[in-house]
């Protein structure tokens, strides 16, 4: 006689696909190429192991899969009353709470592990990293200026590549910090454009909520005005050449790019001004910014 077969859960690969897409992890793309822009900058003169390559990626994946569990966490009643974000994972009950926080508290273990690796200064600076990056979930609750709060949280990542491969810290690292804080926050702002009837409503805060759209897209443009200079400054006090310049001139074509094609009146293309004119510019940056160095 065959024994009944004992109900399993769901196979782990299906899980991780859950987990990943709860955290968004493909977008991990927008902030992890300018962490390795940045250790390939400090790498200049002091070289760059493969381990501690490794340990960087490893750290920033770790720290922005935390973030965003605490964020789905901390936003999930938000996230079910919001018609665009009803499908979530957590209030559709695909992922439970305590799996999420599961998810969360692993991630930051992870974060913190590798951070541990790469020096006393990194380790020592995790808990500022943490404060941003998981403060930022609440800031919508009490400031429109929530986006550019999230802009330094990211921009952290290449600060933190930086220490970790120099050591210290000087005006090359606070550049490239400045340049990803304005562009993560410009582009932030154009992504609450979808919200924005949503947050008044519900008494959260963000510049679309406060501004409307026209104030919201001119924000967003004078961010990434800083952007780009913030970019053709690292040019000069790091020592970049033309192969980086070219890549600033098409970064900053796709930042116009991504301006041009939304409208007050129009914003039905706003997901391809935010996920795929986005993702292009971080790759552009890193491509150009390490050919460059290696040329150099």
């Amino acid at each position: 006689m065959t024994a009944p077969a004992t109900p399993s859960g769901p196979p782990v690969s299906n899980s991780l696909v859950t987990f990943g897409r709860m955290v968004k992890f493909s977008h991990t793309i927008f902030a992890l190429p300018f962490a390795l822009a940045a250790a390939a900058l400090a790498s200049r003169g002091v070289g760059l192991p493969l381990p501690r390559l490794a340990a960087i990626i490893v750290a920033m994946a770790g720290a922005r899969t935390a973030a965003m569990g605490f964020n789905r966490i901390v936003d999930r009643h938000i996230d079910a009353r919001n018609p665009r974000t009803t499908g979530r994972e957590i209030p559709r009950g695909v992922v439970s709470l305590r799996a999420a926080w599961t998810m969360t508290g692993t991630a930051t273990a992870v974060f913190v592990t590798a951070a541990a690796y790469l020096g006393p200064l990194c380790l020592a600076l995790t808990p500022v990293a943490l404060l941003l990056l998981f403060g930022y979930s609440v800031t919508k609750r009490f400031t429109a200026l929530c986006h550019l709060i999230l802009g330094l949280a990211i921009a952290s990542g290449p600060a933190g590549a930086w220490i970790a491969v120099r050591g210290d810290f000087g005006l090359v690292p606070a550049l490239l910090m400045t340049a990803v804080a304005t562009w993560i926050g410009g582009f932030d702002i154009l992504y609450a454009l979808a919200d924005r009837d949503f947050d008044r409503a519900a008494g959260l805060h963000s510049i679309p909520a406060r501004l409307g759209v026209t104030g919201a897209l001119l924000v967003s443009g004078l961010l990434h005005i800083v952007t780009v200079a913030a970019l053709l400054a690292l040019a000069s006090f790091a020592g970049l050449g033309t192969i980086y310049l070219g890549g600033v001139a098409i970064v900053t074509a796709l930042l116009v790019w991504e301006h041009a094609i939304l409208r007050p009146s129009d914003l039905s293309r706003l997901n391809m001004a935010f996920f795929n004119l986005n993702g292009y510019v971080s790759v552009v940056f890193l491509a150009a910014t390490v050919i460059d160095v290696l040329a150099g």
